[in-house]
């Protein structure tokens, strides 16, 4: 049986309220990995990259996971998106893209790019609490690379 491992989940999401009820509904779900949560694109970038204020890999360790909301203040999800899937380093983290939009370009804009997955936050808190928790258990049973 393969032993599950921790991953660091790095949380992209400018709405505090968004950002509380994914991590809570996480926890919910019984994933308990060590979260991180920052704000915006540029946060974003400077976290992967170790810039300003997160040049300390104990204050900004390598995500094992990216959930990406794609409106974001400074730069957008999209930007960060393909930084990271450009970067040597950093294109084998998985990214879920954590977004309001049902549009079919933007889901398609989004896998062209190389999300690995596009989870839609419903408007409705219990859907949404409900989505949250469905992809904790996801999170549960998907092998992740190293």
């Amino acid at each position: 049986m393969r032993q599950k491992k921790s991953i660091t989940i790095l949380l992209v999401e400018d709405d505090e309220g968004h950002a509380i009820l994914v991590k809570e509904n996480l926890r919910a779900a019984r994933i308990i990995n060590e979260l991180y949560h920052v704000k915006d694109g540029q946060e974003a970038l400077d976290f992967l990259f170790h810039r300003g204020s997160y040049t300390d890999t104990k204050v900004s360790p390598k995500p094992g996971l990216i959930l990406l909301d794609i409106k974001l203040p400074k730069l957008d999800g999209y930007a960060v998106l393909e930084r990271v899937k450009q970067d040597e380093q950093l294109k084998v983290i998985p990214v879920i893209m954590l977004t309001s939009t049902e549009d079919q370009m933007e889901i398609n804009r989004s896998y062209d790019l190389g999300a690995n997955g596009y989870v839609i936050k419903p408007v409705e808190y219990h859907a949404f609490q409900e989505r949250i928790k469905n992809l904790g258990l996801f999170l549960d049973i998907v092998a992740l690379p190293d």
